[in-house]
C-alpha cells in the first residue's frame, strides 16, 4: 500500500482533478482534498477510513488498463464512501450527492461529474454491467479486499463488526451472512480479467469461510 500521508494523498487527488478537468490548475485542488480527508478521518469509522481509501487507489492504479477513464475512477473512489455513517442506509447515495455539488465547483465538466457520481452510485451493488468499464475496475478496486490473506481479512472482517458495534450480535450475523450469502450467488464477484483470475477464487475461499464462522456462532448460543 502506498502514500499513506496526507501530504501524498493530496498529491494522488490534485493529479486526478487536474486531469479530469484538462489540465486546468485552478481552482485549487487541495481545500477540497482536505475536505475529502476530513471525511475520511471521522471517528465512527474503523474500516471505511483512509486506509481503506488508500488500498482502493492502489487498486484502482493496478486496474487502470481496463478503465475507459481511470481519472474519473479515481475521483469516485475519493467520493465513494466519503459520506459514511454506518446506522444509515443512504450513504452511496449522499456520497454521490457531494461529488455532484463539490465537482462542478473544482473545474470538473457536467458530463465527468455525472460518471463520478455514476460509479459512486454503483458501489450499492458493485453490479457493474457488461460493457461498463469503468464501473468494473471501480467495483473491482472496492471489492478486493474479499481476497486478501488471512490476517489481512480478520482485520477487514473484524473492522467491520466495530462499525456496527451498535448492532446485538445475533443481528449482525443475520445481516451480515446475508450479504455474504448475496456475494457467493453473484455468478463473478469481479468483473476485469485481472479481478477474476488474481482475486476471485480467494475471494470466494474467504467469504465461505466467514459464513461457516457465523454459522457456528449462531449455533453455539
Amino acid at each position: 500500500m502506498t502514500a499513506t500521508t496526507p501530504r501524498d494523498l493530496r498529491r494522488r487527488w490534485a493529479r486526478a482533478l487536474v486531469a479530469a478537468r484538462g489540465g486546468a490548475a485552478e481552482p485549487d485542488p487541495t481545500p477540497y482534498a482536505d475536505n475529502l480527508l476530513d471525511r475520511w478521518g471521522e471517528p465512527q469509522r474503523r474500516y471505511h477510513t483512509t486506509e481503506h481509501l488508500v488500498a482502493v487507489l492502489d487498486r484502482v492504479d493496478t486496474l487502470a488498463p481496463y478503465a475507459q477513464d481511470p481519472q474519473l475512477v479515481r475521483l469516485a473512489a475519493w467520493f465513494h464512501d466519503a459520506v459514511y455513517h454506518p446506522e444509515r442506509s443512504e450513504n452511496e447515495e449522499r456520497s454521490a450527492r457531494l461529488a455532484e455539488r463539490a465537482l462542478p465547483e473544482a473545474g470538473v465538466s457536467p458530463e465527468a461529474t455525472a460518471e463520478v457520481a455514476r460509479l459512486v452510485r454503483l458501489t450499492v451493488t458493485h453490479a457493474a454491467a457488461e460493457g461498463d468499464a469503468n464501473g468494473a475496475v471501480l467495483c473491482d478496486a472496492d471489492l478486493a479486499v474479499l481476497a486478501s490473506g488471512p490476517e489481512e481479512y480478520a482485520a477487514y472482517s473484524s473492522a467491520v463488526r466495530e462499525e456496527y458495534g451498535f448492532v446485538p450480535d445475533d443481528v449482525f450475523r443475520a445481516g451480515r451472512a446475508a450479504v455474504l450469502r448475496q456475494l457467493l450467488d453473484l455468478p463473478q464477484l469481479f468483473r476485469t480479467p485481472y479481478g477474476r483470475s488474481r482475486w476471485e477464487p480467494h475471494a470466494r475461499t474467504n467469504l465461505t469461510a466467514e459464513l461457516a464462522e457465523l454459522a457456528k456462532s449462531t449455533a453455539g448460543e
